[in-house]
């Protein structure tokens, strides 16, 4: 989504999308659900099939998400019955993802074609499916945001029989099979994995500097000179092989790991805690090797059977000469390639091997290269304590990286132990003591004496030291806005000292005990209520027009106007001083105690939940149901002024603001 080409759009249609923006019921997506097929036996499997039409500029989010990033995830609910039961969960089919510089996180979402299948397995003759599904639904041109629910209600007669282990176990191998088709991506997923191939082809030639590699280079050299046997075309043909062999073995490692896992569990890994607590303990041991703590090595039978066979010559020598640098040199490559393959197994399954595939052509392009031109051999720098510090830097990396794994769990189960200013503490202390090393003025067990600083080192500790200065104002609210794919969320900073100033310096606006306050929040500081009534109340008491907020948590346009138009000084004075301000949460899963549950006049549905009773109020009152959504309301309820929805148009917004004003004290209103 490019901001310039949407802001200069919506410029240009701001009047039309504010006069069509209500008055009028979005209804962004058609759906349709069926059974995958009509003959089906009791003991089978079959699929439901949950498919949509999206109608165009529009984008409906899939399932297959961080359900705490921020856009609403599909969810399905399907009624038990003794008809049948669920095999697995409901899986999206093919949808687009990319990284949401909004959401700071990958998100998935469907564009003109929508289909989710969930299997089932048929327990009795009549079968009878029945349940609903919610989803959001989101278009970039107009700025709008729909929360929309479907109910279905399948029926279907199967033919007699039983159930059969055998079948069921074949049938749960065709759908795995189905679902592990590659995955679609949207237009910039190609640069995710240049960024994966790059990150890899550079860790790849940081590979080669550590100490366990570095020094098999002339050894390298010294066996190809030999292995031609005075023929210099054979020897660099043997030379060829070997490195091709290096990068062979590597990407077959990937090759594995992408097949085993396969898209579906890359979910798995990116969300749920287990994996991620798993690889946050893999980084630190991988840290704690690099510091010297330990060795990380190969079982020395393996080491050994393949020294053994490089004798043979050829190119069955050069492959068991690759296959031994990858078990040697496994102390020092082990983290990297380790890092490589966690980072990029929560993407999909071309991940992993174009992170090997990077890894291992930069890994095996030096010892091809030396062995081809042994001559250069002369000019390489000596081995020495250099090689060490290498790999020490790389262990505080390894530590710092690693804590991104356990603040993903801790954000999704919500365990509270890492947050914002907690992990950049930990953070600034990592690469403070990085700074201290390169200096000189730390050291571990294996490290050599540093009489003097050289110059890359010196500008190595600068550019740490001036690394760990950029962070410390985001210990007090900065947004750090380089770091933002890797730091916890602004809003889990406990001490932000610009929304502190907000609330009590400028304007000096004293905290509200509004109800649901407690988990609900206005940006920038204001204060204000999310309850209508109780908004209601406090502008007749204050003498005040109400704002109106139509927002939602996942409302990504919700966020732009809040950030790009609500933060400018004007804006945020007139918010403050001049109306009372309720925000309407269309999307939150409150559930209300049952008293305050009330039955839609638009679709005879109970609404049980507060968003959906937010939504409710928006649609009967407005009859819209897109957000964001403001309305400027006086004290008898009537609107001052036509509504707006999404214009990123500061000046547009202070216009409507003022008129808002001037209309409710000359006592004017219109009706919509």
């Amino acid at each position: 989504m490019k901001l310039n080409f949407k802001f200069a759009l919506v410029c240009i249609l701001s009047s039309m999308i504010t006069l069509s923006a209500f008055s009028q019921i979005v209804q962004p997506a058609k759906w349709k659900v069926e059974f995958s097929k009509k003959d089906v036996k009791v003991g089978e499997t079959l699929e439901v099939l949950i498919k949509g039409d999206i109608q165009d500029t529009w984008h409906v989010y899939s399932n297959d998400f961080d359900p705490e990033l921020g856009p609403i995830v599909a969810t399905f609910n399907f009624e038990k019955n003794d008809s049948y039961e669920l095999v697995g969960e409901v899986t999206p089919i093919k949808p687009h993802k990319h990284f949401d510089k909004v959401w700071e996180g990958e998100v998935s979402y469907f564009e003109k074609k929508a289909e989710f299948r969930q299997t089932i397995k048929v327990l009795i003759a009549k079968l009878n499916v029945a349940g609903s599904f919610e989803y959001q639904a989101c278009s970039d041109v107009s700025g709008q945001c729909v929360q929309g629910e479907e109910d279905f209600d399948l029926t279907l007669t199967a033919q007699g029989g039983s159930a059969s282990k055998t079948a069921v176990k074949v049938d749960k191998e065709e759908v795995k099979a189905k679902y592990t088709a590659p995955i679609q991506k949207k237009k910039g997923s190609n640069k995710g994995l240049w960024a994966i191939f790059i990150a890899a082809f550079v860790g790849g030639l940081i590979a080669i500097v550590t100490p366990c590699v570095f020094p098999m280079i002339p050894m390298t050299v010294s066996y190809f000179m030999h292995s031609g046997g005075g023929n210099k075309a054979k020897g660099r043909m043997n030379a060829f092989f070997y490195g091709f062999s290096i990068i062979a073995i590597y990407t077959i490692i990937g090759t594995i790991l992408a097949v085993v896992m396969g898209p579906n569990f890359a979910n798995f890994l990116s969300t749920h805690w287990i994996p991620n607590i798993l690889f946050f303990v893999i980084f630190v041991v991988f840290a704690f090797s690099f510091f010297g703590m330990f060795e990380i090595t190969m079982p020395s039978w393996m080491v050994n059977k393949s020294v053994a066979n490089e004798d043979k010559g050829g190119f069955l020598g050069s492959f068991f000469m690759a296959f031994t640098l990858v078990l040697v040199s496994f102390s020092c490559t082990g983290p990297i390639v380790g890092s490589i393959l966690v980072a990029s197994a929560g993407g999909e399954v071309l991940m992993p091997i174009i992170g090997m595939l990077g890894f291992s052509l930069a890994f095996a392009l030096p010892f091809t290269l030396f062995a081809i031109f042994p001559g250069w051999l002369n000019n390489m720098p000596k081995s020495g304590g250099w090689l060490n510090s290498v790999k020490v830097v790389l262990g505080f990396l390894e530590l710092a990286l690693g804590l991104k794994f356990l603040s993903i769990a801790d954000q999704t189960y919500h365990w509270g132990i890492l947050d914002r200013e907690v992990y950049l503490a930990i953070w600034i202390v990592i690469f403070t003591l990085m700074g201290f090393y390169l200096l000189g003025k730390l050291m571990f067990s294996h490290d050599s004496p540093v009489k003097h600083v050289s110059v890359p080192r010196l500008m190595l500790a600068i550019a740490t030291f001036s690394f760990v200065m950029y962070m410390i104002p985001g210990m007090f609210g900065a947004p750090l806005k380089m770091l933002s794919g890797f730091t916890p969320p602004q809003s889990s900073l406990d001490f932000d000292i610009k929304s502190l100033i907000v609330e009590n310096g400028a304007g000096g606006q004293k905290k509200l005990h509004a109800k649901y306050s407690d988990f609900l929040h206005l940006p920038h500081g204001l204060q204000g209520y999310f309850d209508m009534d109780e908004a209601k109340a406090a502008a007749k008491a204050q003498n005040k027009p109400l704002f109106i907020d139509f927002t939602g948590h996942g409302c990504v346009n919700c966020r732009e106007m809040e950030s790009n138009v609500w933060s400018h000084p004007e804006v945020l004075r007139r918010l403050r001083d001049d109306y009372v301000i309720v925000a309407m949460y269309v999307d939150d899963k409150m559930k209300l105690p049952k008293e305050e549950w009330i039955v839609s006049n638009f679709d005879g549905k109970k609404k049980k939940t507060l968003g959906k009773k937010n939504a409710n109020y928006q649609i009967e009152r407005y009859n819209i149901n897109a957000q964001p959504y403001y309305v400027l309301m006086n004290k008898e309820g009537k609107s001052l002024n036509t509504p707006r929805a999404y214009d990123l148009d500061v000046d547009n917004f202070i216009k409507f603001l003022d008129e808002g004003i001037k209309n409710f004290k000359n006592g004017t209103s219109v009706e919509l």
